[in-house]
């Protein structure tokens, strides 16, 4: 019968109401909770084998205390999200994800957190009062449409690579039936590779499949070999998705325009709904945590310009992943984030199953724990009264001293 009820909750063809119900006959999977947070968790809405009600139950299953929904273009499973976290008696935040042009500003020309384009920047937006959900939609849906008329040209450069080896990837029947786009979600070249991956796992072995990856790719290590013919059933399709989006994106890949918001756009949106607006920092990648990222340099080398441009821009918060960077990156970056004002705020980009929701690498780092509980309670007086929130002037003025904002935000949250 459990397992029934959770094989519902991943249910993409069931109804909000058919998942939310199998939760509420599943109730609280881990009634005293615990200390970890995440406010980074992506579903269904962008890319994740996720359902919005499945993150929550399986976020407070690994023990968190809160969890944050952050999808890609899109707040289409933010009511969900918050009716699950109701329903288990679970403290939740929400927010989204995008791309944004940074043209015009000191930031030009250079490769910002995006491995795939210069001049271009993922934000967030955090703690977004419930009431200005509705006007977060009506800014993203355009750019959503916008962005599958270039998803279906990387279809066509993806069928230009795979000529010759019967496959071929068609956006409206492969791609689109991936996503939640009728529901107000966003296609992602994720979704693209992932239509490309369960072409390859189409009707072949495992180590015929592998092959294929092998030839597209240009060659695989030996390490990656063994970890796609050895990978359990549930992790496999993901791990070839990996290795397709390391190795092929840099192939396939369309320069975003028309579907950006400007960077001053979307801190002018942020200010308007009341939300948080905070810069992803991603930092130097090495050896990439997720197998998703080639090593490659970010923003460490200009930094200090970064943060004054933020401040500049209107941002009032940075977001790091603290198992994606070294203590050296994380100490810069904290001590940046002191000196600029920015409040810091946490999580680990979930959209696989391999991933934990659990980061350990934030335990030394307390603050992060009560940045979150500060967020929790900012969205909460937030939507009860847009001119509550953490960072409205009324508010500022009132509580001038950040850490006193947050000192008195997070006793708001924790009291939920």
């Amino acid at each position: 019968m459990k397992e029934q009820l959770i094989n519902k909750l991943f249910c993409a063809d069931c109804s909000t109401e058919e998942r939310l119900s199998a939760l509420r006959e599943l109730g609280d999977p881990c009634p005293q909770g615990g200390n970890w947070v995440n406010n980074h968790i992506h579903t269904t809405y962008s890319f994740s084998p996720y359902t919005p009600a499945a993150a929550v139950y399986f976020a407070r299953n690994a023990g968190l205390s809160t969890a944050g929904i952050m999808d890609h273009d899109s707040v289409g499973g933010i009511d969900e999200f918050l009716e699950a976290g109701r329903i288990i008696g679970m403290p939740v935040t929400v927010g989204f994800e995008c791309r944004t042009s940074v043209k015009g500003t000191p930031l030009e020309g250079l490769r910002l957190n995006n491995p795939d384009q210069v001049s271009v920047a993922y934000v967030t937006l955090h703690g977004i009062p419930h009431q200005n959900i509705p006007e977060c939609e009506r800014a993203l849906a355009p750019l959503r449409e916008k962005r599958n008329v270039r998803n279906r040209k990387m279809c066509d450069r993806i069928n230009e690579l795979c000529k010759g080896l019967d496959i071929f990837l068609d956006f409206d029947s492969d791609v689109l039936p991936l996503s939640r786009a009728s529901e107000g979600g966003s296609v992602t070249e994720r979704h693209v590779l992932f239509g490309l991956t369960l072409k390859i796992a189409e009707g072949k072995e495992r180590a015929d499949a592998v092959a294929l990856v092998d030839k597209l790719c240009g060659g695989i290590s030996e390490k990656i070999r063994e970890k796609l013919l050895s990978a359990p059933d549930e992790y496999y399709l993901y791990d070839v998705l990996g290795v397709l989006k390391s190795s092929l994106v840099s192939k396939i890949y369309i320069d975003a325009d028309d579907e950006l918001m400007h960077i001053s756009e979307f801190t002018a949106l942020a200010k308007r709904v009341g939300g948080i607006a905070a810069y992803a920092y991603l930092g130097d990648v090495g050896e990439s945590p997720t197998g998703d990222k080639a090593a490659q340099k970010f923003e460490d080398s200009y930094l200090d310009l970064l943060f004054e441009t933020l401040g500049g821009l209107g941002f009032d918060a940075v977001t790091y992943m603290p198992s994606r960077n070294t203590k050296q990156q994380l100490d810069r970056v904290m001590e940046l984030c002191e000196r600029h004002g920015f409040f810091q705020i946490s999580g680990e980009d979930i959209n696989s199953p391999r991933q934990s929701f659990v980061c350990p690498a934030m335990e030394p780092y307390t603050h992060l724990y009560s940045a979150t509980w500060a967020l929790i309670g900012h969205e909460k007086a937030a939507s009860e009264n847009a001119e509550k929130g953490m960072f409205t002037r009324s508010t500022v003025e009132r509580i001038p001293n950040l850490k006193d904002r947050i000192s008195y935000f997070s006793e708001i949250g924790r009291n939920i």
